[in-house]
């Protein structure tokens, strides 16, 4: 098990408020330490423990909480 970092594109965030929706979410994964949501990148850096969670349920939990998101390279 290891901590990963991954940055997620978050193109939906339209306002300032949208990366207080998306950072909720992505804390509310199990295995994720910390999550920074930026309006200006249109992007969210979130650290986990790659044990408990995977890059796909971190996207799941943008798009169910109406942000789809897409990991960037």
């Amino acid at each position: 098990a290891a901590t990963k970092t991954v940055t997620l594109s978050v193109s939906g965030m339209t306002c300032a408020a949208c990366p207080i929706t998306v950072k909720k979410a992505l804390g509310k994964v199990e295995g994720v330490e910390k999550v920074e949501a930026s309006y200006e990148k249109k992007e969210a850096v979130v650290t986990f423990d790659d044990a408990r969670t995977k890059v796909k349920d971190l996207m799941d939990a943008t798009k169910n909480a109406g942000y789809p998101s897409t990991v960037k390279r």
